[in-house]
This record gives C-alpha cells, sequence and structure tokens, in this order.
C-alpha cells in the first residue's frame, strides 16, 4: 500500500458510513454556496445585513457546536451527529420559506448554514474523533486526506449542480428567487438524508468505557471535555482562529460575488468555477499525506499553505477573467495540504477520551475567528475601490499565522513522527 492509496479492506461499516456522510454534507454546502448571497440580495437584503447574516451564520454555529462537541463523548457522537443534522434541516427550511431579516438571522443563529461551502456545525469534529477511534495512529493522516479529498469532490459537484439547477429553472420560466429558494430546499433534504444515515452507526464510534475519564455530568463541562491536553488545544485553538478570521475575507459565497461583481460572471459559469477549484483542492488535500510522510505534519502544514497565500493575494491583481481564474485555480491545487495534516495533528496530541472536544474546540475557534471576517468583508465589496481589500487582507494574516504556528510547535511531535 502506498502512501496515498487508501486500503479500504481495513475500513469498518462505521467508516464507510462516515464518509458517505461526509459526501452528502459536503455536496449540501457547496450546493447552497454558490448561490446564497445571490439569493439574499434577491429576497431585498442589502450588503450590511448580508455581512451580519454570514457572521451570525457562523457565531451561532459557534456556540451550538461548542456545546454538542465538548459533550459528545460524554453523551454519545452518534446522537450528536443527528442533533447536529436537524439544525441543518431547521436552518434550511427556515431560510426557503422566509424573506424577512429577523427571521433569517434566527434561522442563522440557531441552524447550520455553510456560506462558505465549507465544514460548520458539529459533525467535523465528532467524524474525525469517531474515524481515530477506528484506525492505527499510522494510517491517521491518510484516511484524513481521503476525508477531505471525499469532502472537496463533493462541495466541487455541489456547487457545479446548484449554480447550474439555477441557470436551468431560470431558463424554463422560474425568476431568479424562485430557482435559488428551489437550491435552498434541496438544502434541507440533503439534511434529511444526514440524519437518517447517521441513525445507522454502530457502538464502535464511541469512546470505549476503558478510556473515559471522570467527568462533570451537568449539562456544560467547565473543563470543556478537557483535562491533560487543554494547554496543547488553547493554544492550537489561538492560531487557528487567526487562520479562520483570515480566511472569512474570503469565504466562498464572498468569492462567487466578487467574480460576479468584477467580471459579470453568471451563476452557471461560477458553479464551473469553484467545481474545479474544489477539485483541485481535494487533490491537493491527498498529496498532503505524502508529503507529511517525509517531511512531518508541521512542516506540511506551513511550507504549503505560504505560497498558497501568496497566489490568493495575486488572484485580484489579474487584469482578465482567464488570468484571474487560472491564479485561483493554481492556488486551490496547493490550498488545503495543511487541512488534513492539522486534523491529524490535532487528534495526535491529545488523549483518546479528549479527542471530540479538542477537534471541537479548535474547531470552534475558526468559526469564531471566521465569523468575524464577513461582516468587514462584505460591505467592502460594495466599493469599487476596497473590492479587492479582502484578498489581501486574507493572504497577509494567513501568512502571519503560517509563521507563528511553526515557531510554536515544530518541537512538539506526534506520536508517530516520534517513533
Amino acid at each position: 500500500m502506498t502512501a496515498g492509496s487508501l486500503d479500504s479492506r481495513r475500513l469498518t461499516p462505521d467508516g464507510y458510513l462516515l464518509f458517505g456522510t461526509r459526501l452528502a454534507r459536503l455536496f449540501a454546502y457547496g450546493f447552497l454556496s454558490v448561490v446564497l448571497v445571490l439569493y439574499l440580495i434577491q429576497v431585498g437584503l442589502n450588503e450590511t445585513q448580508i455581512g451580519l447574516l454570514l457572521t451570525l451564520t457562523l457565531v451561532g454555529d459557534t456556540a451550538i457546536s461548542l456545546w454538542i462537541t465538548t459533550n459528545a463523548d460524554r453523551i454519545g457522537r452518534k446522537r450528536m451527529l443527528i442533533a447536529g443534522a436537524g439544525l441543518m434541516i431547521f436552518a434550511g427550511i427556515l431560510f426557503a420559506l422566509t424573506g424577512n431579516f429577523f427571521l433569517l438571522l434566527l434561522a442563522a443563529t440557531i441552524g447550520v448554514i455553510s456560506p462558505s461551502g465549507n465544514e460548520v456545525g458539529p459533525f467535523l469534529s465528532i467524524e474525525q474523533a469517531s474515524l481515530s477511534q477506528l484506525l492505527p495512529g499510522e494510517r491517521r493522516t491518510q484516511v484524513f486526506a481521503w476525508y477531505n479529498l471525499v469532502g472537496s469532490f463533493a462541495t466541487a459537484l455541489g456547487a457545479l449542480s446548484g449554480g447550474h439547477l439555477a441557470k436551468v429553472l431560470q431558463n424554463s420560466g422560474m425568476t431568479p428567487l424562485q430557482s435559488y429558494r428551489m437550491v435552498v430546499i434541496g438544502y434541507a433534504a440533503m439534511g434529511v438524508i444526514l440524519g437518517l444515515a447517521f441513525t445507522r452507526l454502530s457502538p464502535q464510534v464511541e469512546v470505549p468505557d476503558s478510556q473515559k475519564k471522570p467527568t462533570y455530568s451537568t449539562l456544560f463541562q467547565p473543563n470543556l471535555g478537557l483535562h491533560r491536553s487543554r494547554n496543547v488545544v488553547f493554544k492550537l485553538a489561538g492560531l487557528f482562529t487567526i487562520d479562520a478570521f483570515a480566511g472569512g475575507f474570503v469565504i466562498q459565497s464572498i468569492m462567487v460575488y466578487w467574480f460576479n461583481k468584477r467580471f459579470g460572471v453568471g451563476s452557471d459559469v461560477l458553479g464551473n468555477i469553484f467545481f474545479g477549484a474544489n477539485i483541485l483542492a481535494g487533490i491537493s488535500a491527498l498529496t498532503a499525506a505524502r508529503v507529511a510522510k517525509s517531511i512531518g505534519l508541521i512542516n506540511t502544514m506551513v511550507f504549503t499553505h505560504i505560497p498558497s497565500n501568496i497566489l490568493l493575494i495575486i488572484v485580484p491583481l489579474m487584469p482578465n477573467l482567464p488570468l484571474a481564474i487560472t491564479v485561483l485555480l493554481l492556488r486551490f491545487s496547493i490550498s488545503q495540504m495543511d487541512v488534513p495534516t492539522r486534523q491529524s495533528y490535532t487528534m495526535a496530541v491529545v488523549e483518546p477520551d479528549e479527542r471530540s472536544a479538542a477537534s471541537g474546540v479548535t474547531g470552534i475557534a475558526r468559526t469564531i475567528g471566521a465569523s468575524l471576517s464577513p461582516v468587514i468583508a462584505v460591505p467592502m465589496l460594495a466599493s469599487t475601490a476596497l473590492l479587492s481589500v479582502p484578498f489581501f487582507l486574507s493572504g497577509g494574516l494567513k501568512i502571519i499565522y503560517d509563521l507563528l504556528l511553526y515557531r510554536s510547535f515544530r518541537a512538539l511531535k506526534p506520536p508517530e513522527e516520534k517513533a
């Protein structure tokens, strides 16, 4: 078995199922993200309201996901995954039924909506903790790479499908608002499929009783489900907040709107662009397993991320659409190599019964960081002079994050690298 291949014979039925739920969920996220901002404009929201809505989408997700992930190892990972699917259904239905700004804020705050096309909610943290439970340490990064590849392909296919579905419906006589609403309804339907799939998980995904530590039985965990690894997790969380804050300036929905405003690109072409971008992102995540095997997880995270961020800064400097797309695709071809390595590193340096909590806390830190950026970035898109500033802010802050991460964690090796 090569470093880049996935030996499917070693995946348990639960492993297959978790790959399937990842595929369904990321398809739904990509499906919605390519029309989300366009839909909100059609229902009558302005740029400032949209920025606030995108921010509160992530803020609300932070609070709910923090509680779910820090209690999942104690209450049950399967139960919490089903609860997350319910929140996804709730948000999709309410978004489809109303254009009232305050009701949309309610849906965005309580429910699960992905404005970026990337992971939101409690799913990623709990699924990765469950996969780590089912895998030996030396295979973790490799399987996480495939897990991210599946997600990127699903996001790409979702973006392609959402953009083209909206265009087909408009050509058949629907208004843009009606066509985008059909995409939102499809998002809610995918939440139903996800919830049903989670009911099929076995007890093997739960923390074994022998690995559980004594913990509080109250509704809220004062230690956030962490004990021995708390300092490491909090330090990682702080750094991941910077990275996510930077990334929040150029989430997929914002880039879609930027291309639409800068070059007048329609939803079908935008679907094609981000289909290709997400495919390349998935391949880059898969490549990360081989690179990490040679130079280590931290080195892979840093030394592939910096060139990606330089390319991000260059995108808005391109004078025409073909060149802008080319640089964007080059950026995506290496942009996700830090993702499976970051996830694997976090799982490696904490105790088994801290994995859901550690992934949850670091994931929530990323959500907090990402939630602060859209409310700053989206109003910039209304100004011709500031239209490209989000790209510069994002790339520059991400490079600062890379340097801080290398300085702080280059000496802390995961167990498989020590061996």
